[in-house]
């Protein structure tokens, strides 16, 4: 029996068939604005609010108080009272990149990253994480220690990834192959604003529905939606899958 972590967001885990495989680790890619801090946010609140499972967050784009601003405008009102009781644990950019090079940054993280108390993780994001490395090589290497240190200390982890494109490139990276699940956000612009999309790509060990569902981003977070027709006339008050 496969072991899920839940995210706990609305209609996502039912597309993943109970959540994402536990100890591993996912790549959510988007292009900017489409919601991947978002979900990261989410997925870190829920694991304490819904399931009693304590979250790591790095972020290499924002300062502890943007963070806590973005959650608090979102609806997750308590991640100020979660931080400061150690049930989520930030490490926001100013800590992160005034180090010289990814090393000294993650002698700053392995204490946590090694304590048994903490069950999910968040990269946010890969393309500020991969200014650290001078080629391609360099950076094979240390994402590769970086995925297998996460999972052999027992977390589940997103890592975010700017996508430029609107919708996924062909060109699949290197970040692809290292990751065991790759989600991708997917904005389009329309007359009246835009358009949102989750597909779920790719999850190892487990069957999961690999159509694109429609999600919305409001108050409490993102929702997913089972179809693009009951999305177009779901009214606020209707519930996702």
């Amino acid at each position: 029996m496969i072991e899920l972590t839940k995210t706990g967001i609305d209609g996502l885990d039912a597309i993943l068939n109970g959540g994402i495989v536990t100890n591993s680790t996912t790549l959510v890619s988007g292009n900017p604005g489409a919601g991947k801090s978002i979900l990261g946010l989410q997925y870190i609140y829920n694991g304490v609010e819904q399931f009693d499972e304590k979250g790591i967050y790095l972020s290499f784009e924002e300062n502890e108080s943007d963070l806590r601003e973005a959650a608090e405008s979102i609806g997750f009102d308590k991640w100020p009272e979660f931080v400061e009781s150690g049930d989520i644990k930030v490490y926001d950019k100013q800590v992160l990149l005034r180090e010289n090079d990814f090393s000294s940054s993650l002698e700053l993280l392995l204490d946590d990253l090694e304590d048994d108390k903490y069950d999910r993780l968040v990269l946010d994001s890969l393309t500020m994480f991969e200014l650290f490395f001078e080629d391609e090589t360099e950076k094979r290497t240390y994402l590769l220690k970086f995925t297998d240190i996460l999972n052999n200390n027992g977390l589940t982890s997103l890592l975010t990834n700017e996508q430029g494109a609107v919708f996924p490139d062909t060109d699949i990276g290197l970040e692809n192959y290292l990751t065991d699940g790759n989600i991708y956000l997917i904005q389009t612009p329309t007359d009246t604003g835009v358009n949102r999309y989750v597909w779920v790509a790719k999850m190892r060990k487990q069957d999961i529905e690999t159509d694109i569902y429609p999600m919305e981003i409001s108050w409490g977070g993102i929702k997913v939606h089972e179809n693009a027709s009951a999305f177009s006339m779901m009214s606020e008050e209707d519930s996702p899958i």
